[in-house]
């Protein structure tokens, strides 16, 4: 009876102590959206095509978004690759014995005159395409008026995909976004920093957050996160601070996210206050403009390399040195490959709005002298992305043994 009793106790008392533990969560599935329209192309199904090819012009204009100035600092390598391109084009014949001519508008306060500038060539001057979106924020403007123009927008320098998420079928762009350029360096920073871990320093512009957001989202997936972030506007009389406590705080690495100026202002910071671990960047690092400004500072940074210059074909890189005195960076190149695309979709699909769209569409995959142009579902360029890095004054393929780390 004994026995009995202790062993019903023992039962009891289980089933008390049982009935008091917390409850263990039930691991739920990732939520999924009813529809993913960044996996779904949207068809333009409006008015446009049933217009009749234009016959009586005689010169076929194409607007171009962006500073016509060959000196100018940050755009002046693009607009010398698009005159190069539509020269190329019309020494070949231009469209049907008819030359190409680039309308050109730019403003540098592009928010406010620029906008007027892009609406002026869709209904002034009739262009049958843009070129143009230097940076992310430029691209959103140009959108905005393409998606109510109906005519098509090639933007051959921005890397914001949140440009094509607006789903505008008519809308493309040619440099791989920030989302395809981010993992390739999040593996790079969790496996090369080290112990030490890695800041961020960056600008407040608008590419600058966002890459830090594609990044951060990579970095995620690694289970990894930066030890500081500091953000310093242009001249920012904090800057020799901030830079000193990037150095004290003893980080492997430091990923800077900016323009080619603003990175090279940071890079040599960094490298005038003693710092000797990996430095990271954006693509930005790869602009010419980058490497004059950094000098012999910008050896052995990393960064996603969106062309291989020793790749372009060499009758491209010979003539734009010989006309322009200056080798092409890859803003350069896929500026001259936006052109290239544009002219061909008009030889494809005639003077027609919607149709140039369609041909643009069409024509992927594109051979370009960038490599090759592969739209997905939104106008984006899917070609993958490879690691550069800076050698004895030189963009080059990371090779895994040519940059230095604590």
């Amino acid at each position: 009876m004994f026995r009995l009793a202790l062993a019903l106790l023992v039962l009891s008392t289980a089933g008390v102590a049982r009935a008091q533990d917390p409850p263990v969560p039930q691991q739920r599935a990732p939520a999924r959206p009813f529809r993913d329209f960044r996996q779904q192309a949207t068809p333009y199904a409006g008015p446009g095509r049933e217009n009749t090819l234009a016959v009586d012009v005689t010169e076929v204009l194409l607007g171009y978004f962006g500073p016509s100035d060959p000196d100018h600092p940050d755009g002046g390598d693009l607009w010398k690759a698009a005159e190069l391109a539509v020269c190329q084009a019309n020494a070949q014949g231009g469209y049907l014995g008819k030359p190409f001519r680039l309308v050109a508008s730019w403003s540098e306060d592009p928010w406010r005159a620029g906008i007027a500038g892009i609406a002026r060539m869709a209904y002034r001057d009739h262009v049958w395409a843009i070129v143009g979106g230097s940076d992310g924020p430029t691209a959103h403007l140009a959108e905005q008026v393409a998606v109510k123009a109906r005519m098509p927008l090639v933007c051959p320098s921005s890397s914001d995909r949140t440009a094509n998420m607006a789903n505008v079928p008519w809308m493309f762009s040619v440099l791989p976004g920030d989302h395809l350029q981010a993992p390739i360096l999040a593996a790079v920073l969790t496996t090369r920093s080290g112990r030490h871990g890695y800041t961020f320093l960056s600008s407040p512009d608008h590419d600058a957050r966002l890459f830090l957001a594609e990044l951060e989202r990579a970095l995620k997936r690694h289970q990894s996160a930066p030890r500081f972030t500091h953000v310093l506007a242009p001249g920012d009389p904090e800057m020799g601070a901030v830079v000193h406590q990037v150095v004290s705080d003893d980080v492997g690495a430091v990923v800077i996210a900016a323009g080619p100026a603003d990175s090279a202002r940071f890079v040599r910071e960094l490298r005038a206050a003693g710092f000797r671990g990996l430095i990271l960047g954006g693509h930005s690092m790869g602009r010419r403009q980058f490497l004059a400004a950094a000098g012999p500072a910008a050896e052995a940074v990393l960064f996603p390399m969106l062309c291989e210059p020793a790749a372009m074909p060499a009758s491209f890189r010979l003539e734009f040195e010989t006309r322009y005195h200056v080798p092409p960076d890859y803003a350069a190149a896929s500026t001259y490959d936006a052109l290239n695309l544009l002219i061909a979709a008009i030889r494809r699909g005639g003077l027609n709005r919607a149709k140039i769209g369609d041909a643009l569409g069409a024509l992927s995959p594109y051979p370009g002298v960038t490599g090759t142009i592969a739209w997905d579902k939104l106008g984006g360029n899917t070609r993958p992305v490879v690691l550069g890095t800076i050698l004895a004054g030189e963009v080059v393929k990371f090779e895994g043994t040519n940059a230095g780390s604590r």
